[in-house]
Protein backbone atom coordinates (compact mmCIF):
# COMPACT_ATOMS: atom_id res chain seq x y z
CA UNK A 1 0.00 0.00 0.00
CA UNK A 2 1.19 3.15 -0.87
CA UNK A 3 1.71 6.19 1.89
CA UNK A 4 -0.87 9.11 2.15
CA UNK A 5 1.30 12.08 0.80
CA UNK A 6 -0.98 14.96 2.70
CA UNK A 7 -0.39 15.39 6.94
CA UNK A 8 -4.45 15.89 6.61
CA UNK A 9 -5.53 12.65 4.87
CA UNK A 10 -3.31 10.93 7.41
CA UNK A 11 -4.08 12.22 10.00
CA UNK A 12 -8.06 11.90 9.29
CA UNK A 13 -6.66 7.88 8.62
CA UNK A 14 -4.99 7.92 12.05
CA UNK A 15 -1.99 7.41 10.39
CA UNK A 16 1.47 7.72 12.04
CA UNK A 17 2.64 11.73 11.23
CA UNK A 18 6.15 9.78 10.56
CA UNK A 19 6.02 7.18 7.83
CA UNK A 20 1.93 8.20 7.17
CA UNK A 21 1.50 4.15 6.79
CA UNK A 22 1.45 2.60 10.20
CA UNK A 23 -2.21 2.42 12.34
CA UNK A 24 -1.71 4.53 15.63
CA UNK A 25 -4.63 2.85 17.76
CA UNK A 26 -4.94 -0.95 18.71
CA UNK A 27 -7.98 -1.75 17.91
CA UNK A 28 -11.39 -0.82 16.23
CA UNK A 29 -13.40 2.54 17.04
CA UNK A 30 -16.42 0.20 18.35
CA UNK A 31 -14.12 -1.85 20.76
CA UNK A 32 -14.17 -0.84 24.52
CA UNK A 33 -10.10 -0.61 23.88
CA UNK A 34 -11.06 2.37 21.45
CA UNK A 35 -8.10 4.38 22.97
CA UNK A 36 -5.15 1.98 23.18
CA UNK A 37 -2.12 2.66 21.24
CA UNK A 38 1.21 0.73 20.47
CA UNK A 39 4.33 1.86 22.42
CA UNK A 40 5.73 2.54 18.83
CA UNK A 41 4.35 2.50 14.97
CA UNK A 42 4.51 -0.93 13.68
CA UNK A 43 5.85 0.37 10.21
CA UNK A 44 8.67 2.74 11.54
CA UNK A 45 9.43 2.41 15.30
CA UNK A 46 8.08 6.14 16.20
CA UNK A 47 7.17 6.25 19.59
CA UNK A 48 3.34 6.97 20.09
CA UNK A 49 4.18 8.61 22.96
CA UNK A 50 6.75 11.63 23.08
CA UNK A 51 7.14 11.71 26.55
CA UNK A 52 4.93 10.78 29.70
CA UNK A 53 1.47 12.63 30.04
CA UNK A 54 1.63 14.06 26.71
CA UNK A 55 -1.79 12.93 25.81
CA UNK A 56 -3.04 15.59 29.21
CA UNK A 57 -3.15 18.44 26.65
CA UNK A 58 -5.75 16.10 24.26
CA UNK A 59 -8.45 16.41 27.05
CA UNK A 60 -8.67 20.54 25.85
CA UNK A 61 -9.10 19.07 22.51
CA UNK A 62 -11.46 16.90 23.05
CA UNK A 63 -13.56 19.26 25.47
CA UNK A 64 -13.54 22.16 22.02
CA UNK A 65 -15.20 18.69 20.23
CA UNK A 66 -17.94 17.90 23.08
CA UNK A 67 -18.88 21.79 22.68
CA UNK A 68 -19.03 21.51 18.95
CA UNK A 69 -21.13 18.51 19.36
CA UNK A 70 -23.40 19.43 22.45
CA UNK A 71 -23.89 22.87 19.74
CA UNK A 72 -24.58 20.81 16.53
CA UNK A 73 -27.06 18.47 18.20
CA UNK A 74 -29.40 21.68 20.25
CA UNK A 75 -29.04 23.25 16.81
CA UNK A 76 -30.03 20.30 15.01
CA UNK A 77 -32.96 20.02 17.18
CA UNK A 78 -34.10 22.99 17.25
CA UNK A 79 -34.54 23.73 13.52
CA UNK A 80 -35.41 20.00 12.88
CA UNK A 81 -38.11 19.20 15.10
CA UNK A 82 -39.23 22.83 16.49
CA UNK A 83 -37.73 23.39 20.00
CA UNK A 84 -38.63 20.60 21.89
CA UNK A 85 -39.02 20.16 25.43
CA UNK A 86 -36.08 20.43 27.53
CA UNK A 87 -35.44 16.34 28.27
CA UNK A 88 -35.43 15.62 24.60
CA UNK A 89 -32.35 18.46 24.36
CA UNK A 90 -30.83 16.44 27.42
CA UNK A 91 -31.28 12.96 26.37
CA UNK A 92 -30.02 13.25 22.81
CA UNK A 93 -27.30 15.36 23.69
CA UNK A 94 -26.41 12.92 26.00
CA UNK A 95 -26.80 9.77 23.42
CA UNK A 96 -24.79 11.81 20.72
CA UNK A 97 -22.14 12.81 22.88
CA UNK A 98 -21.52 9.22 24.18
CA UNK A 99 -21.82 7.52 20.67
CA UNK A 100 -19.15 10.22 19.47
CA UNK A 101 -16.97 9.77 22.47
CA UNK A 102 -14.00 6.80 20.88
CA UNK A 103 -14.02 9.62 17.21
CA UNK A 104 -13.64 12.78 19.93
CA UNK A 105 -11.05 10.86 21.76
CA UNK A 106 -8.84 9.51 19.24
CA UNK A 107 -9.04 12.90 17.14
CA UNK A 108 -7.97 14.79 20.17
CA UNK A 109 -5.21 12.95 20.58
CA UNK A 110 -4.16 12.72 16.59
CA UNK A 111 -4.16 16.27 16.63
CA UNK A 112 -1.79 16.70 19.64
CA UNK A 113 0.42 14.15 17.93
CA UNK A 114 0.46 16.12 14.67
CA UNK A 115 0.74 19.18 15.95
CA UNK A 116 2.64 19.03 19.16
CA UNK A 117 4.72 15.74 18.92
CA UNK A 118 7.28 17.58 16.88
CA UNK A 119 7.33 14.40 14.11
CA UNK A 120 7.21 15.45 10.30
CA UNK A 121 6.75 12.84 7.39
CA UNK A 122 9.85 11.48 6.45
CA UNK A 123 8.73 9.06 3.30
CA UNK A 124 10.28 5.85 3.24
CA UNK A 125 13.05 4.71 0.25
CA UNK A 126 10.51 2.21 -1.90
CA UNK A 127 12.72 -0.43 -2.95
CA UNK A 128 12.29 -1.57 -6.34
CA UNK A 129 10.32 -4.87 -7.40
CA UNK A 130 12.81 -7.94 -7.75
CA UNK A 131 12.88 -8.24 -11.37
CA UNK A 132 12.58 -12.32 -12.11
CA UNK A 133 15.66 -13.59 -13.50
CA UNK A 134 14.78 -16.53 -16.35
CA UNK A 135 16.63 -19.50 -16.00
Amino acid sequence: MAPITSDAAALLALRCPRCHEGKIFSSSALSFHFADMPAACPVCGQATEPEPGFYFGAMFVSYAFSVGIFAATAMALYFLFGDPAIWVYVVTVAVVSMLLTPLSVRYSRMLMLYWFGGVHYQPRPRRAAAVAQPV
